[in-house]
C-alpha cells in the first residue's frame, strides 16, 4: 500500500531529510585520502548523533554499519572497514537518519581528493540522470516516467543501469511502495500522486548492468569490475513540481550546528 503524507506527517518528515542531507554534506567535507572507510562511518555516526539523529541503516536487516560506503566497483551497500582511500577513488556514501519517527535517505558518489575523467564523466551522468528522474516526478506521472527518464539519459551517455537494486518509497519506515526502478518495468507503474515520498536514487555503472554480491553477504560489486556511482535524493510528490526534501538548506534554525 502506498502511503502518502499529511501535512502532519511533512511537518516531521522534512527535518528528518534535512538533517539526512546535512550529515552527507559533513562526510563529503571529511572525505581525503588516507582515511579509512571505518573512520568515514564512525564520523558520519558523530554528526547523525551531533543532530539528534540515529542511523536509519544500523542493524535494518542486520546490517553491521552506521551509513553504506562503497568504492569504485562496489555499488551499494559497501561495509565500513579498514581500508584507505586513495587520491583518485570514487566513494558512495548513502547516508539515513531516523529523526523524531521519520527517515531521510540520500546518496552521493565524492572523490577522493580528485578523480580520472572516466570517473568524473561517470558521476556527472549518474548526477544528472538522478535529476532527469526528478523533473519526471509530477502527478499524473507513473513511476515508469521517473524511471524511462533516468534510463534514457544513462543509456544515451554509454553506461548502464544496475537493474538488481532500486528506488523506493520512504517514510515511517526505510522501504515503502512503490518501487521505483531505474529502467522501465511494467510491474512499478503506480500513477504519481500528492503527498507520495519517493527515495529515487540512480544506480549507474560504467560497463555493464551485472552485479555480484561479496562474501561479506552486503557489498554488491560490478561482474566486470567497472566503476559505478550512486546519487539519490528524497523527493515529494507535490500539486506542482516535486520538492527534495534531503537538500540540507532545509534545516530549521533550530537543528543548525556547526
Amino acid at each position: 500500500m502506498i502511503i502518502l503524507k499529511t501535512e502532519r506527517d511533512l511537518e516531521l518528515m522534512r527535518p528528518a531529510c534535512a538533517v539526512a542531507g546535512a550529515v552527507l554534506n559533513d562526510v563529503a567535507a571529511f572525505i581525503r585520502p588516507g582515511v579509512t572507510t571505518k573512520q568515514v562511518d564512525e564520523f558520519a555516526a558523530s554528526r547523525i548523533k551531533h543532530y539528534g539523529a540515529k542511523s536509519a541503516f544500523l542493524g535494518y536487516r542486520k546490517y553491521p554499519c552506521h551509513t553504506c560506503i562503497s568504492v569504485n566497483d562496489e555499488v551499494v551497500h559497501g561495509l565500513a572497514s579498514d581500508r584507505q582511500l586513495r587520491l583518485g577513488d570514487i566513494v558512495s556514501v548513502d547516508v539515513g537518519v531516523l529523526y523524531r519517527g521519520y527517515i531521510g535517505d540520500n546518496a552521493r558518489t565524492i572523490p577522493v581528493g580528485g578523480c580520472g575523467v572516466a570517473a568524473q564523466r561517470l558521476m556527472d551522468v549518474t548526477e544528472k540522470a538522478l535529476y532527469e528522474g526528478i523533473a519526471a516526478a509530477v502527478p499524473g506521472n507513473r513511476v515508469t516516467d521517473i524511471s524511462r527518464a533516468i534510463q534514457n539519459y544513462v543509456e544515451g551517455n554509454g553506461c548502464s543501469v544496475v537493474r538488481e537494486f532500486v528506488g523506493h518509497g520512504v517514510g515511517r519506515t526505510m522501504h515503502e511502495e512503490p518501487q521505483v526502478p531505474n529502467f522501465v518495468d511494467a510491474k512499478s507503474n503506480q500513477k504519481l500522486r500528492p503527498g507520495m515520498t519517493l527515495a529515487i536514487e540512480p544506480m549507474v555503472n560504467a560497463g555493464r548492468p551485472e552485479v555480484k554480491i561479496l562474501n561479506d553477504g552486503w557489498t554488491v560489486v560490478t561482474q566486470d569490475g567497472s566503476l559505478s556511482a550512486h546519487f539519490e535524493h528524497t523527493v515529494l510528490i507535490t500539486e506542482g513540481e516535486p520538492e527534495i526534501l534531503t537538500w540540507p538548506e532545509k534545516m530549521p534554525s533550530r537543528l543548525k550546528v556547526s
